[in-house]
């Protein structure tokens, strides 16, 4: 493996790094999107425990924000719960591009080392090529075998590219799609809460409401 890898030239240089990258990004964005830590159900439930019981503070609220993303969108509608349900909603909803950008984050790169890794390996197919070419102008073509492994060596920098690049695009989807869901699932949770806060909706006895 070693050898194919100093085969293929400087341009695995960058190929490795691209490699290197996207594993990091794909490990972090698979720990930081999970259900349990974006839309902790404990957390839900304790604050519509509070709203039933009215025990909802402002110091309460502010520590809210840094438990988990459903917190920040929960404590910024009821900090602003009494100016009305459309000032309400619209506090939600300008939060929750924050929140959302939060969640994107490293998806352009990851995307970016999709798009730029079989680039850069057809980049060093296409100097090996060179070379070979170059080799026939100065010793013919002969020999055969040396020819043959100079292309050889020459494609290897497209397969590895390749090789970085497919996965990175399927988890580049798999994360924007898992993205997309936790936002829905976000506002659907959040405008539920407009909805109790305003009498549209009640918390039950145990107040676990319908969040």
């Amino acid at each position: 493996m070693l050898e194919m890898l100093m085969a293929g030239g400087f341009i695995m240089i960058p190929i490795l790094l691209c490699s290197i990258i996207a594993f990091a990004i794909i490990l972090e964005r698979f720990w930081t999107l999970r259900h349990s830590k974006i839309v902790p159900q404990e957390v839900i439930n304790d604050v519509l425990g509070k709203l039933k019981n009215k025990q909802l503070t402002t110091r309460y609220l502010k520590d809210l924000r840094d438990k988990a993303p459903i917190g920040r969108l929960l404590s910024t509608g009821l900090l602003n719960a009494k100016h009305g349900r459309e000032i309400m909603k619209e506090s939600i909803e300008e939060e929750a591009s924050h929140v959302v950008h939060d969640l994107e984050q490293f998806l352009t790169a990851l995307g970016t080392v999709a798009a730029v890794a079989p680039l850069l390996g057809l980049l060093g197919t296409v100097i090996g090529m060179i070379e070979v070419f170059a080799e026939i102008q100065i010793a013919g073509a002969g020999n055969t075998q040396a020819l043959a492994g100079g292309i050889s060596k020459a494609l290897i920098t497209t397969a590895v590219g390749l090789t970085v690049a497919i996965p990175a695009l399927v988890a580049h989807r798999y994360f924007q799609r898992r993205v997309d869901e936790i936002v829905v699932e976000l506002e659907q949770r959040s405008l539920k809460l407009v909805e109790v806060v305003h009498g549209e909706r009640e918390v039950n006895e145990e107040g676990t409401g319908p969040l």
